[in-house]
Formats: C-alpha cells, structure tokens, sequence
C-alpha cells in the first residue's frame, strides 16, 4: 500500500486533485475533516480548547465556533501555537490509525489531504508527498469566486502561510493546476499508473 500526502497553499486544487484520485480507487483522508472532530462537544479536544480559550468560542449548541475562534487564532501567533499544541496531536493521532486499518484491509493506496501536512510534521505518516501549484493571480481569482474574499484577504492568508519554494523542497511530485482540469487529470492517471499500479498494487 502506497501512502500519498496531498498538500499545498490555498486554492491550489488540494481537493480536486484528491477527489480524483480517490475515483482512481484511493482511499481519502480529509485531514480538515478529521479535524472537525477534535471539535465536537465533550470530546477530549474540546475540553482542552474550552479551558485554554473559554467558553466565548462555544456557540449556543456548545459546538466551538470555528469562526470565533479562527478570528482569535489568526491575529495572534502565540494562540496559533496553542491552538496547534491541542489539535494537531489529535489530528495526527487519528489519521495514522485511519491509515492503519486500511492496511489491514490491503487499500491499494491511500491519499492523505493537509494542508498542514508539512508545518505539522506529519510527513512521516506518508510514503510520498504530492505538492499543488498555482499561480498566485490565479489563487486570488479563484477565492474572489469562491469564498468572496478581498484580494487584501487572500493575500494576506497566502503571506501567512509556508511559501511556496518552502514546500516545493519537501515534493515528491510537483502537480502544476492553472485551471486545465482535463490536462490535471491525465497528470493524474499518469501518476497513478506510474506510482501505484505498477506495484501490482492497482
């Protein structure tokens, strides 16, 4: 079994590239939605925010609010770092047991989508690490569309992040998406027919 970390900066196409190779025969582990669960009420997780944050950052249902606490996060390094001491463990903790029972159950691959995969030292839980590029014009139209953000927004999450050269150096693989889905996907089947299937494995 192959172990694929999908990773790369915001609106570069993390997820469509996953979602492709997931429809290849992959199974797909949304780092992001792991994390949803370190939110939920009563879990450990969520103990541990509630005591470091307090209870402002619950909402009526007593689900964090991301948002709220994203608003927190963002300005403030030192609270970043708390808020990452508390979920990433967690986070990780959990997709190495994910990846774990499909072993047992002889996946044939496995893609692990993060865009923290890097920052967070979780590069050992994967065998290769498959990077997204974008032009940064293209980032900056993509989430003006998507998420309706200021181009001032978008950059200054973009700054806020690894660069680009930074997580270039860690790439097994270098996945240029510019907006040509059609020749990403055939990158796509390549790379799955070169890494995966002629293991004897796809």
């Amino acid at each position: 079994m192959i172990v694929i970390g999908v990773t790369g900066g915001i609106g570069t196409g993390k997820s469509e590239v996953s979602r492709f190779l997931e429809s290849l025969g992959a199974f797909l582990i949304d780092a992001d939605r792991v994390g949803h669960s370190v939110y939920l009420p009563d879990t450990q997780g969520w103990k541990e925010l509630v005591a470091a944050f307090g209870r402002d950052i619950l909402q009526p249902n007593r689900e964090v609010d991301r948002r709220k606490l994203g608003g927190i996060v963002f300005s403030d390094p030192k609270a970043l770092e708390k808020l990452n001491a508390i979920t990433h463990p967690k986070i990780r903790q959990r997709i190495s047991e994910i990846i774990q029972e499909q072993r047992v159950k002889e996946a044939k691959a496995v893609v692990v989508e993060a865009a923290i995969l890097i920052e967070a030292g979780w590069k050992d839980l994967v065998d290769e690490v498959w990077v997204t590029t974008t032009d940064a014009d293209k980032v900056v139209q993509r989430l003006q569309q998507r998420n309706n953000l200021t181009e001032e927004q978008i950059r200054g999450r973009i700054n806020a992040q690894m660069t680009q050269a930074e997580r270039l150096n860690h790439a097994d693989v270098v996945l240029q998406n510019n907006g040509d889905l059609e020749r990403l996907h055939t990158r796509l089947r390549e790379l799955w027919g070169a890494r995966v299937a002629w293991k004897g494995l796809g």
